[in-house]
């Protein structure tokens, strides 16, 4: 990590920290050491575990994406690229930074750059149509448990729509209008390297145009020849949503808490939404102020606090741990191929 990535890690940590203490100031009081004797560390340990299940499924899904486009890509290497993501995610808004990462190992597994990009960025429009749909199943089948959310629960879902509709248009222009898209990215290379040589310039707008090509060429395929790929990659990042939803409940359970798996269900697709609106690194804040506003309608406030820290604990700062190793093993990786080149 450089040091200006170091800095955002320091700036998403620091205000995450803080929030958390805020809210346990708030939430703590004379029944709470009650509450945390009852705590049972197994449900603990299987949030845990089903948290790095939810990675193997996105593994998973960037793998048989990868070889239904004709590339092979190990497990453990597809679920080390996702560690290696989450690190990113966890300080850049709207966790946009993990796509560059992905794009960039998935280039170092002998992808082509444009095919790369297409695998990533349907990833993003699968995940925009998954999270559309769950909250469309939602609205149907758990009235009661969006109505007691409020009005802010239709708010979210709406601002998924648009998502997963504007993911979708630019989806489109990528395939139909490829020029267009060629136009916007010649004048941001323009604009972003006015002190370059021309030959330079030249040089970098004709990559681009190459890969935009090539993405059209790869996103073609999935829909034309390698549908069974977009088919998997749904039922994975379906499979990850559910295990991602179910981790709350867990918490829920290791704290002596009922598992509000209908309540957990709403409120963590809510809170998904949320966290993809680009407002703070990592979506450091957000994610614990709203988890806690929407679950304290739930649970007893003594306790809420407590869950807030450890839903984080296994959802944030375990990613981070789980980035920072993928990191180091991704580094040793570099440095040995670059001694192999040498030599």
């Amino acid at each position: 990590m450089d040091k200006s990535q170091v800095k955002w890690l320091y700036i998403s940590v620091g205000f995450s920290l803080a929030v958390l203490v805020v809210i346990l100031i708030l939430t703590i009081n004379e029944n709470t050491l009650s509450y945390l004797t009852k705590i049972n560390p197994w449900f603990l340990l299987l949030a845990f575990l089903t948290h790095l299940l939810t990675m193997c499924f996105w593994a998973m899904r960037v793998k048989t994406m990868s070889g239904s486009l004709g590339y092979r890509v190990g497990f453990w290497y597809s679920l080390n690229l996702v560690f290696a993501n989450l690190l990113a995610s966890a300080i850049t808004p709207a966790q946009a930074g993990g796509e560059p990462v992905r794009v960039h190992e998935l280039y170092k597994a002998n992808i082509p750059l444009g095919d790369a990009t297409a695998v990533v960025i349907m990833e993003r429009v699968l995940d925009g149509i998954a999270l559309a749909g769950l909250a469309a199943f939602a609205m149907i089948f758990l009235t009661d448990q969006w109505k007691s959310l409020g009005s802010i629960s239709e708010i979210m879902v709406f601002i998924t729509w648009i998502f997963v509709v504007g993911c979708l248009f630019l989806f489109y222009l990528a395939i139909r209008r490829p020029d267009v898209v060629k136009r916007v990215v010649a004048r941001c290379t323009v604009w972003l390297t006015r002190k370059w040589e021309n030959s330079r310039v030249e040089a970098l707008q004709n990559r681009a145009d190459k890969e935009i090509d090539n993405f059209q060429g790869a996103t073609i395929k999935f829909v034309h020849t390698a549908k069974w790929g977009l088919v998997l990659g749904m039922i994975f990042t379906l499979l990850y949503w559910v295990s991602e939803i179910v981790t709350a409940s867990l918490i829920l359970m290791g704290l002596g808490q009922p598992p509000l798996f209908l309540e957990s269900f709403v409120i963590q697709l809510i809170l998904a939404i949320l966290m993809m609106i680009p407002l703070t690194p990592g979506s450091s804040g957000i994610a614990e102020v709203g988890a806690t506003t929407m679950y304290a309608l739930f649970i007893p406030a003594s306790v809420v606090g407590i869950f807030v820290v450890l839903w984080r604990i296994v959802l944030y700062y375990f990613n981070i741990a789980l980035g920072i190793l993928s990191s180091i093993i991704i580094v040793r990786r570099e440095a040995r191929n670059s001694l192999n080149e040498k030599t």
